[in-house]
């Protein structure tokens, strides 16, 4: 669990990191990789909560 925030901390701050030097530079390529660095730290996050759910589910039944 630990690692799984401090990997979850760590790619959220650097997709804010990467829009931070879209706003410095403009260059369009940071603002590509914050945005593709977002959605899979979130789509991950979905998957680790599906699965402690289904943990869950699987205790109950």
């Amino acid at each position: 669990m630990l690692i799984f925030r401090l990997v979850f901390g760590l790619l959220l701050l650097a997709g804010v990191l990467c829009f931070a030097m879209y706003i410095a530079t403009g260059h369009p390529t940071w603002k590509r990789n914050g945005f593709i660095i977002v959605k899979w730290t979130v789509l991950a996050a979905l998957a680790f909560f599906m699965v402690l759910i289904l943990e869950r589910l699987a205790v109950l039944l």
